[in-house]
């Protein structure tokens, strides 16, 4: 029988609700394959391999690696170098006032056996300077944010006085471009930025600590 105008029979509505709803196993993830609202199909995940994946690198949480991403390594240290006498020369001297990079590097001088002294102006390195005899430093490190050092004046007149025997090298923020120019400009070796100086320290300090390590300044 007609159901009447306007109402559709009770067959052709359970046959539109049919064509409209996806199958139970599909609604709940539970068939081989679940449609996404753009239409792939991707594959439910086991519940086996999903704990392998929670446990792997040593027990940290993690999962597959990301495409195109190499797995990260720490920099690998430095030997240090042999114990030497605390009365030695001094052959790297540092003008750090922040509190931060001058414990990080009282630190690795000290993991390293290296022997650093930190100045705060030009006065105080020379008279260090002098107890060293003729022996030159081997690198001068500069917080160019440091106004009490006055790094763009002093450092000029470093380069005119110690010549190509002492590297000098700075660390800025990476977002300070005009600083590094000006400090290049003033004749800084080298320019870098906190993280890549903090990376860079062992090796620095390494390379400088020793007279037989001592090599031409940096470029």
């Amino acid at each position: 029988m007609n159901a009447g105008p306007g109402r559709p029979s009770s067959g052709g509505g359970r046959g539109r609700r049919r064509r409209g709803r996806r199958p139970r196993n599909q609604r709940q993830g539970q068939g081989p394959h679940r449609q996404n609202q753009d239409g792939i199909y991707t594959a439910p995940m086991d519940h086996s391999y999903r704990a392998a994946l929670a446990g792997n690198n040593n027990g940290q949480k993690g999962g597959r690696p990301r495409p195109g991403f190499a797995p990260h390594f720490a920099p690998v240290e430095p030997e240090p170098l042999p114990t030497s006498s605390e009365n030695g020369n001094s052959r790297i001297f540092a003008f750090i006032e922040d509190l931060f990079f001058l414990a990080k590097i009282q630190e690795t001088a000290r993991k390293l056996n290296v022997k650093v002294e930190f100045v705060k102006n030009d006065k105080d390195l020379l008279e260090r300077m002098q107890q060293n005899g003729e022996e030159k430093p081997s690198l001068i490190i500069f917080d160019l944010n440091n106004a009490n050092a006055k790094p763009l004046s002093l450092i000029p007149k470093l380069k005119s006085k110690l010549k190509k025997g002492t590297s000098i090298i700075g660390f800025l923020s990476h977002v300070q471009g005009d600083l590094k120019q000006r400090a290049h400009e003033v004749g800084c070796d080298m320019v870098l930025p906190r993280s890549a100086f903090s990376q860079n320290l062992p090796q620095l300090l390494r390379r400088h600590g020793a007279a037989e390590d001592a090599g031409p300044a940096v470029q």
